[in-house]
């Protein structure tokens, strides 16, 4: 409904870009990310499933090295297996670390890696990481910005109220500036999880490589997700400056 409201609004409240012509750009950037986001998922599944079946020389199960990394560290943070495929995760809210169960009981380079990163994000929590302090300020303006921003610019330009649609907009804003956060975290923690499975031999020189092909290809996954917000966020606009001439 989005594109059709897009089309129609700007195609005749548009500027000196034609509607057709701004129509077929949003279209184009928004078919190119999504094969890129099936290119990106593809290669990150390929990765995961190649370095999940060769196991690491040292043999530790990826729990074992997260409670280790985590005590040396002073964390008092549980490690928990938890369903799913690639749902690993770090709650801050209950000071938990969730890897899946391909993760958990495995000694793969892709495990140790995943369980790794996982455990970067527990320190930069421990080390009042700036961008993670951003992050968490801006997290619930972006929850409601994900929410209802896009209704509240719809029905800004069906009523043609313009500064309705706007507040729209700058809502959904504070979701790109979530996910634009974000990435530094993602980087990082994946900085932190290759370091210390270099630092502490948990992964041999020749093992390093594959785990740093699996949490790229895993960071990607959130650069491909902001630029498809990007993208949300100029159709949004788009729309809001429509309603402003509806009136």
């Amino acid at each position: 409904m989005t594109n059709i409201l897009l089309y129609s609004g700007y195609r005749y409240y548009g500027t000196s870009l034609s509607g057709d012509g701004v129509y077929m750009i949003i279209l184009l950037a928004l078919l190119a990310v999504m094969v890129i986001g099936i290119i990106v998922q593809a290669r990150l599944n390929s990765y995961f499933k190649k370095y999940s079946e060769i196991p690491s020389e040292g043999g530790r199960r990826a729990a074992d090295i997260a409670n280790e990394v985590l005590y040396e560290n002073g964390c008092e943070t549980a490690v928990t297996s938890v369903s799913g495929s690639l749902t690993d995760h770090y709650n801050p809210k209950t000071n938990t670390v969730g890897l899946s169960n391909q993760v958990y009981d495995s000694t793969s380079v892709a495990a140790l890696a995943i369980a790794m990163h996982e455990v970067g994000h527990v320190l930069q929590h421990k080390e009042g990481y700036t961008p993670i302090k951003i992050r968490n300020s801006i997290l619930p303006v972006a929850n409601i910005g994900s929410t209802i921003a896009p209704f509240i610019v719809i029905i800004g330009f069906f009523l043609g109220f313009g500064i309705l649609a706007m507040v729209g907009v700058c809502l959904y804003a504070a979701v790109l500036g979530f996910q634009l956060v974000t990435l530094p975290v993602e980087f990082n923690a994946s900085n932190r999880a290759i370091h210390i499975l270099e630092s502490k031999g948990y992964l041999t020189r020749d093992e390093i490589p594959g785990a740093k092909k699996v949490l790229r290809m895993a960071a990607m996954t959130y650069v491909v997700g902001t630029l498809a917000t990007l993208i949300s966020l100029l159709r949004l606009m788009l729309i809001a400056r429509g309603a402003g001439r509806r009136r």
